[in-house]
């Protein structure tokens, strides 16, 4: 597709799609417009910012899918919008295209569709190839008996998306797409449901996620004053941002309208019921905090106690893990204040998890953290992978496991918005469908409790508490315990070694034998040379 994009326009896209970001006024699709025509998902979900022009791109799809031949791919379009204004504006775009294309197509006609007891005037441009884009009414009727791709715009508008999704649906048995474009329309709309069912993998739509300042990044503005004849300059960019949140009735109603958070998703993430149900006895939850003086050891102090917490309480947990089950780590690090929390995870034959035990450590140094974390992650039986929060000082950590266990067995997660839009639907979940046993202490519930939609994104609270023991902690666990779900996704196999034999072992601390062997290693490179 995007090759024959480039012919009539230039380089409307690209099939280097690495370095979007930066605007090019030649260019007539911004970044995000080329990654959504890029994206050949059987079904895609775009949610964003209002006036990002989204459906325009997607017109150009609908234009070029329509004109080619069956031969080629090529197929009918569908477009059902909320309303005759919206669906007009589609039709026109998709005849702008078609002209920008060289596609032979006939100009805009109006036909009348049978909608229930009443006529509907609907708009379809005809193309050569014999295929059409027409724009219907949101009645799911008519998309019965209809074969091709199908864009729902402004889906959280409709008022029987469940149904005009049910229809559409049914067109891709015969290898139809569906696209489903708007803006938020509160919490408990379908739509934000799809979306974060597709983020926990109950469904297979892809996300797109296109905020004001996403879209800004890549140039919208840019391009607004582009076609405006203004001079683009970030202070006029920043004012014109901040008169559009200002415009709007409230605070709530602009993250909606402009950030993609749907209106009243405040509040904790996971309902209480859920984490409570999740929560088992006999899930024990070990402690370490370092004494005051840890550091003032000497490096063979310190390994000597830890070596001795690891055999005396580590092992014995270690020791009840069998076989039968695939294991995985999830980490979030502190090195003093909060706590670093070590999760390992069973994975059941049946996809269950369960955390068979949990580790915390308090103001612990880097070496003697490394010291336990190499020690139960030797120690794990049929492990395929371990996630870490790799932010600030915590690369210490997750590098070290990088480099003894490969970079397939560790994920270094600098967390970000984004790792929490994707990572939290699935962890949340594995508590919504009774998929997680963890432990059962009012600390880890607490830390659980933390994670609030913000933006409409669930992240950890900000600002510290305390714990049961009247000690800081910030939501430790549950970090740790999305990292632990992260890396059961995971599908790496350890690095198998064998250590080299060190020269005592290779010569018994005999001179003439070490004489003997550096002879024959010099003959040996010698005669290798030649």
């Amino acid at each position: 597709m995007t090759a024959v994009l480039e012919r009539p326009l230039g380089a409307l896209a690209s099939d280097n799609l690495k370095d979007l970001t930066q605007f090019d006024a030649k260019q007539v699709l911004l970044g995000y417009q080329k990654r959504w025509l890029a994206d050949a998902s059987p079904l895609k979900i775009a949610e964003k910012s209002r006036r990002t022009g989204l459906t325009w791109a997607e017109a150009a799809d609908a234009a070029l899918c329509a004109g080619t031949t069956k031969a080629d791919g090529g197929c009918n379009h569908f477009y059902v919008g909320s309303n005759k204004e919206m669906a007009r504006e589609f039709i026109e775009a998709v005849a702008m295209w078609a002209k920008a294309f060289d596609r032979l197509a006939g100009d805009i006609q109006e036909e009348v569709l049978k909608d229930d007891d009443k006529d509907i005037l609907t708009f379809v441009v005809y193309f050569a190839s014999g295929f059409k884009v027409q724009a219907l009414s949101s009645n799911p009727s008519n998309l019965r008996g209809m074969q091709g791709n199908v864009t729902i715009d402004e889906a959280a508008f409709h008022e029987r998306l469940a149904e005009v999704l049910k229809a559409a649906l049914a067109l891709t048995m015969w290898g139809a797409r569906v696209r489903l474009i708007s803006t938020h329309n509160g919490v408990d709309n379908l739509f934000n449901q799809l979306i974060g069912d597709s983020r926990a993998g109950r469904k297979r739509y892809s996300v797109h996620t296109i905020t004001l300042d996403d879209a800004c990044k890549e140039g919208l503005y840019k391009r607004i004053c582009q076609i405006t004849r203004k001079q683009w300059t970030q202070a006029a960019e920043d004012e014109w941002k901040s008169g559009l949140l200002k415009d709007t009735a409230t605070e709530e109603d602009a993250l909606e309208e402009y950030y993609c958070a749907p209106k009243s998703g405040g509040g904790a993430y996971i309902p209480r019921g859920l984490i409570e149900r999740a929560q088992v006895d006999g899930i024990p939850v070990l402690k370490y905090e370092a004494p005051q003086d840890f550091t003032k050891w000497s490096q063979a102090q310190r390994e000597a106690e830890i070596n001795a917490f690891c055999f005396e309480q580590v092992q014995l947990e270690l020791n009840k893990l069998t076989d039968e089950n695939q294991h995985a780590f999830g980490e979030d690090f502190a090195r003093s204040g909060d706590l670093s929390v070590f999760v390992p995870i069973a994975i059941k034959p049946d996809t269950r998890l369960r955390v068979p035990f949990m580790l915390e450590l308090r103001n612990l140094t880097y070496d003697q953290q490394k010291q336990i974390l190499f020690y139960i992650l030797d120690r794990l039986p049929r492990w395929v992978g371990a996630a870490f929060d790799a932010t600030g000082n915590g690369g210490f950590l997750s590098e070290a496991a990088a480099l003894k266990y490969g970079d397939d067995m560790v994920d270094q997660v600098h967390l970000s918005l984004g790792w929490y839009r994707d990572w939290m639907p699935k962890f949340k979940a594995k508590f919504e469908d009774g998929d997680i046993e963890i432990p059962k202490t009012q600390d880890v519930l607490d830390d659980l409790r933390k994670i609030q939609m913000n933006k409409g994104v669930p992240q950890i609270e900000k600002g510290s508490g305390k714990g049961a023991d009247g000690k800081q902690r910030h939501g430790d666990s549950a970090v740790a315990l999305c990292m632990a779900v992260r890396a059961s996704y995971m599908e790496g196999a350890p690095i198998e070694f064998e250590a080299l034999p060190d020269r005592s072992s290779r010569w018994d601390s005999n001179p003439d034998d070490m004489q003997d062997d550096m002879q024959d290693d010099m003959q040996d490179d010698f005669t290798g040379a030649w």
